[in-house]
């Protein structure tokens, strides 16, 4: 009875999670009958997998058939997660790595490396209140990857992702493995967000919603495109400026909301589980895999900017351009500047001076 239920609810949700991405692709956690088989052997490392965002991330790659082996590593607790999820019937193989000196054997043979490690944030907290805490640990995360599995993708959610992005090209520049191809900022979460009030307020079906993104992933830095949102709704400029608002702060209503007891992790987790099977499904050769994700760029005059990427078997086939932007946008465009632009060099300064 359980069983059908639970069926039944993952199919219900099947054509949400199938449009997360820009082009039309099959949901990883409705296809029962796929044939693992037929899906080459990928690994998937989690560090920071015990946490808030980790656990419900850990269980959402476990569901995803195109995960054989899944690597969870924490500072401690992360046996106990792997026990855990190590129990449920899909394709992958489990294993739980904690402490430092277990990280090398967490990462070695990684294909993607996927990062919600660090502190979350707090009420009044800013995500620049929590650089200098996640700035060290993302530091420390990235110099072994380096060493065990340098040609990995990355997969960023440690906050502030408009910084640790830089942070780990500086890492791997150091150790004379960068690769701008494939180390990403996850900002799917803002798409996610934007597609969900954007299709409250138009009165569509989410389902079919698509929101472009750009910017960066931190307040006004996060500049959705609702002049390029499809359906179509026409909405008043009041509704745009409100949807924008309500994106950019989206975090912090979440934060609020917990009263002290978390940030964002299930929403999080979320959007992370559908960035990383995009990631994935790139490396496997699906053809016109496109995500909106924070990297390298020449978009902007910013050396990192979120814009839609289009994902391959060396990770980013192509950034794509911001397409045609309405005036308020174009505004939006031009204020996040300085702000990004800080956070970049604020990441880059950290390393180069510690």
């Amino acid at each position: 009875m359980r069983t059908a239920l639970f069926r039944s609810v993952l199919k219900r949700s099947s054509s949400a999670l199938t449009n997360n991405s820009t082009t039309s692709s099959s949901s990883y956690v409705v296809r029962r009958g796929f044939s693992s088989e037929s899906a080459p052997e990928r690994k998937v490392t989690i560090l920071g997998a015990a946490g808030g965002i980790g656990q419900p991330l850990s269980l959402l790659m476990k569901l995803n058939p195109l995960v054989s082996k899944l690597a969870l590593y924490d500072i401690a607790g992360t046996p106990g997660v792997a026990a855990d999820v190590g129990h449920i019937n899909t394709r992958s193989e489990v294993a739980g790595f904690a402490g430092e000196e277990q990280l090398g054997q967490a990462l070695e043979g990684a294909d993607v490396v996927i990062i919600p490690a660090g502190v979350p944030r707090k009420p009044g907290m800013t995500r620049d209140d929590l650089f200098n805490i996640n700035a060290g640990i993302v530091k420390s995360l990235c110099t072994a990857i380096a060493k065990y599995c340098p040609h990995a993708l990355v997969n960023m959610i440690s906050n502030p992702v408009n910084s640790t992005v830089p942070i780990a090209s500086e890492v791997f520049k150091k150790a004379g493995t960068y690769d701008e191809k494939k180390l990403f900022g996850v900002t799917t979460l803002d798409v996610v967000r934007a597609k969900t009030f954007y299709a409250g307020k138009a009165k569509v079906n989410v389902a079919e919603v698509n929101v472009p993104v750009v910017g960066g992933h931190a307040g006004i830095t996060i500049l959705p495109l609702f002049s390029q949102a499809t359906p179509k709704a026409n909405l008043p400029d009041e509704d745009i400026k409100a949807l924008t608002k309500r994106t950019q702060d989206g975090g912090t209503e979440v934060v609020e909301a917990k009263a002290g007891k978390g940030s964002a992790t299930l929403s999080m987790a979320y959007a992370g589980a559908i960035f990383a099977d995009a990631c994935l499904k790139g490396l496997n050769g699906v053809p016109d895999v496109v995500e909106c994700s924070f990297v390298q760029s020449s978009v902007t005059d910013l050396p990192f900017f979120a814009s839609k990427v289009r994902l391959g078997k060396n990770g980013v086939e192509e950034v794509l351009g911001l397409g045609p932007l309405s005036d308020y946008e174009k505004e939006g465009l031009e204020a996040l500047k300085p702000e990004l632009k800080s956070s970049i060099e604020k990441g880059l300064k950290f390393v180069n001076q510690s």
